[in-house]
C-alpha cells in the first residue's frame, strides 16, 4: 500500500467529473487500498479517487469511531437510487479543503447501488453520518465540493484563504531565495 498526495482546492481537477469504472480488477483494488491508507493517515472518514488525481468513480469510507474496529467500505460506481425527503445538517470538512468546515444540509437517508472490491453488485441503505459521508464523496466524483452547498460569501472566503495558503507555500523563504544556485 502507498500513501497518495491529496489535491487541495482551488485545483481545477477537483471540479472535473469522474468516469465510471469498467470492471473491478487488481489495479482498482490496489487503488482502493492506497486510498484507504491515505484517508486513515490524513486522518479522514472518506476519500474520492478524484481527490488523489484519479478520475474514476471510486470512493472509500470508514466512519468507525476511535477505539472501534475499522469498518472500511470500498465502493466503485456509486449510484444513489433513493434519498429521503427528510434532511439532516452536519458540519462537514474535507481533506481537499483542510481546516475548513461548514454546516451542510443533505438528505438524512439514502439507498446506494455500487460495486464492491470484488466486483459484486451491492445495495446499501444508510442514514446519518454514513449517508452524509457517501453523498459528500459522490459529490466529489461529480466535481462538487461541500462548499458548493453553502452561501457564496462563505464559499468565497474559504476558497480565498486556501488560495492564499497555497501561494504562500509555493513562495521560497528568504533564506532559500538568497541562497546561491548550485
Amino acid at each position: 500500500m502507498a500513501k497518495l498526495p491529496i489535491i487541495t482546492a482551488p485545483d481545477p481537477r477537483l471540479k472535473k467529473k469522474a468516469e465510471a469504472v469498467a470492471s473491478v480488477d487488481s489495479a482498482l483494488r490496489q487503488l482502493m487500498d492506497d486510498m484507504l491508507e491515505t484517508m486513515y493517515a490524513a486522518p479522514g472518514i472518506g476519500l474520492a479517487a478524484t481527490q488523489v488525481g484519479v478520475m474514476k468513480r471510486v470512493i472509500v469510507l470508514d466512519i468507525a469511531r476511535e477505539g472501534e474496529a475499522p469498518q472500511p467500505l470500498r465502493i466503485a460506481n456509486p449510484e444513489l437510487v433513493w434519498v429521503s425527503d427528510e434532511d439532516a445538517s452536519y458540519e462537514e470538512g474535507c481533506l481537499s479543503l483542510p481546516e475548513h468546515y461548514a454546516e451542510v444540509v443533505r438528505p438524512e437517508a439514502i439507498r446506494l447501488k455500487y460495486l464492491d472490491e470484488t466486483g459484486a453488485a451491492r445495495e446499501l441503505e444508510a442514514e446519518g453520518l454514513l449517508a452524509t459521508c457517501i453523498q459528500h464523496e459522490i459529490d466529489h466524483l461529480d466535481g462538487i465540493l461541500f462548499v458548493d452547498h453553502i452561501s457564496a460569501l462563505k464559499r468565497n472566503m474559504i476558497l480565498r484563504k486556501l488560495l492564499k495558503a497555497k501561494k504562500s507555500a509555493e513562495l521560497p523563504s528568504y533564506s532559500e531565495a538568497a541562497a546561491p544556485a548550485a
